[in-house]
């Protein structure tokens, strides 16, 4: 049977239709469960993503059933068999070149407009804030070393997905961290102060390594 009409749909929605296709959830488990499995590389507002599982049923890609719990009946999305011929439609598609969406960088590119202070500030707090994803991502990877894990049938690609995750929060750490030293011998006038030593250099080494033919 083909797949309704997809025109509408966004990444976030092949993401909930994804998430449905492992199980059923409620739009409160979708968007938690988001916040866990995709932070790092498709983050999205949580309350944004509470109307996906309607666009889904409404494209006839999901259903829908209520559950009686308590007072308050709660609405459990499940995946169609046109949802997961889409899904699997989309998953054909190329997908678009990785995006970095980082907003402390963001301060860091114009931080000649501000303070020494603010920089340093700033770069600290990408440091605290990766160190704990770093934990994060080593409790996460220890669980399913033991056995453990919230989806352990599907260990394969989230071996994948997760050695990139903490590779990319290891990295992130590892440049703050020389950052936060490098600026330590800045003068207090960011605009006077010297590039970064062998920044740029690196940037050309590292890039005719890995193009350069064996």
């Amino acid at each position: 049977m083909p797949a309704p009409s997809t025109g509408k749909l966004t990444t976030s929605s092949y993401a909930i239709l994804g998430l449905l296709a492992i199980q059923p959830w409620t739009t409160y488990e979708l968007a938690k469960q988001m916040a866990v499995s995709l932070r790092n590389f498709w983050p999205r507002a949580e309350s944004k993503l509470y109307e996906e599982p309607k666009k889904l049923v409404a494209h006839g890609l999901a259903e829908v059933r209520t559950d009686p719990v308590g007072r308050r009946p709660r609405s459990v999305y499940s995946i169609t068999p046109a949802g997961r011929a889409a899904l699997q439609a989309w998953l054909d598609e190329p997908g678009a070149v990785a995006a970095l969406e980082f907003e402390a960088l963001v301060k860091v590119f114009f931080a000649e407009q501000g303070t020494k202070e603010q920089l340093v500030a700033n770069l600290e707090r990408i440091v605290d804030d990766q160190r704990a994803r770093v934990v994060v991502d080593a409790e996460w990877a220890g669980r399913y070393l033991e056995g453990g894990g919230t989806f352990p049938e599907r260990l394969a690609v989230l071996s994948l997905v997760g050695r990139l995750q903490a590779d990319f929060n290891d990295m992130i750490l590892s440049w703050a961290t020389w950052a936060r030293e490098v600026v330590e011998d800045w003068p207090d006038d960011l605009r006077a102060a010297p590039p970064a030593p062998g920044a740029f250099e690196a940037v050309v080494a590292r890039a005719r390594g890995r193009l350069t033919p064996e």
